[in-house]
């Protein structure tokens, strides 16, 4: 299974979104063709109700922790719960270029 499909899956089961779009953004980094390594998530979900931006942060790195400690790099999170999400009229922030270079462009031999 892809890893996308993986942690749409984990992502599912674990907070029953009402919404969730997920992005595999690693075109935009300096890695190889066709990676699996930095995603943007957007989701609303019920189980954010009532959480500071750190608690559901963190709701996320514990369902995705094998995940994240294995073929992910990089996950870019905007988690709402339904009415927030209903009052941004589904618009999430767009993510910004990648900065990040790879060692051949910094000079540093491997």
């Amino acid at each position: 299974m892809r890893v996308q499909e993986q942690l749409e899956t984990q992502l599912q089961a674990a907070f029953s979104p009402q919404w969730l779009e997920l992005a595999n953004e690693s075109h935009m980094h300096s890695v190889p063709a066709n990676s699996e390594t930095h995603f943007r998530l957007v989701m609303a979900s019920s189980a954010f109700e009532g959480k500071r931006a750190v608690a559901r942060h963190q709701l996320v790195y514990k369902e995705l922790a094998a995940l994240l400690a294995g073929p992910i790099h990089a996950l870019a999170m905007h988690l709402y719960d339904p009415r927030e999400w209903q009052e941004r009229t589904h618009e999430a922030p767009a993510s910004p270029d990648c900065l990040g270079g790879s060692k051949a462009d910094s000079g540093a031999k491997p």
